[in-house]
């Protein structure tokens, strides 16, 4: 080859929008071995790392793309006048259980969330952090939704199984769940002694209402006036 495997490689990189795999860069050079297209890909991460650039070659979304450190983002986002994208809480939730638990149906989502997410898987796709992955075997044939490449790009992951796993979060939130408890112990007891001794004023109110039986008529009791007849027409 005539030219350094090393730079078209890291030509590619830079004219590129999105992450590139080794297999999209081998198909543009079928002559170079995928082994040594991975090799000038760790030659150039290396080289950029030593020089320490405002900007690093990162593996993400299965491929491998140009970014700028996060330490500069703030510079960035002035430069272009735009604020971060945000996602609202619910839309967080669904997107959560759609990476978890994909393939998943609406279906079970709305059982897991216990509302509607028409609208929000309807943002979701919009915004193409997930898809459709095609439709179940079951009557009616429903969709089945999954996460997308973008996702994967959007949250900086290698790939899918770089989700964090269950028990991880499980653990980070265990701490937070022991300060709650303690924060909720003393309102809880207080709540208990409460009920456990009534008020003065409930107790003789109750006992003046059973010694002081009701004066209402029963229905049975209650006459009732009939009306007379009609006159006969003269």
């Amino acid at each position: 080859m005539a030219k350094s495997l090393k730079l078209i490689v890291e030509a590619l990189l830079f004219a590129s929008d999105k992450p590139l795999a080794i297999k999209e860069i081998h198909a543009v050079l079928p002559e170079v071995k995928p082994a040594d297209i991975a090799g000038a890909l760790r030659v150039l991460k290396y080289e950029y790392e030593a020089m320490g650039r405002s900007f690093m070659l990162h593996e993400v979304g299965g491929g491998f793309q140009f970014r700028s450190r996060p330490e500069y983002g703030a510079y960035i986002l002035k430069m272009l006048q735009a604020s971060p994208a945000r996602l609202s809480r619910a839309t967080m939730e669904t997107l959560a259980i759609i990476a978890y638990k994909q393939p998943v149906l609406r279906q079970e989502i709305e059982r897991l969330r216990g509302v509607d997410v028409g609208g929000i898987l309807k943002t979701l796709l919009e915004k193409g952090l997930i898809k459709i992955m095609g439709r179940k075997n079951l009557p009616g044939r429903p969709l089945v939704y999954g996460t997308t490449r973008k996702f994967l790009e959007v949250f900086d992951l290698k790939d899918i199984e770089s989700l964090p796993k269950v028990k991880e979060l499980k653990a980070l939130g265990s701490e937070d769940d022991e300060q709650q408890n303690l924060f909720d112990q003393k309102p809880a007891e207080q709540e208990a002694a409460s009920q456990e001794a009534p008020s003065e004023d409930a107790s003789s109110e109750d006992t003046s209402s059973r010694e002081a039986p009701s004066q209402q008529a029963s229905p049975e009791e209650t006459p009732v006036e009939e009306e007379p007849p009609p006159e006969p027409a003269g």
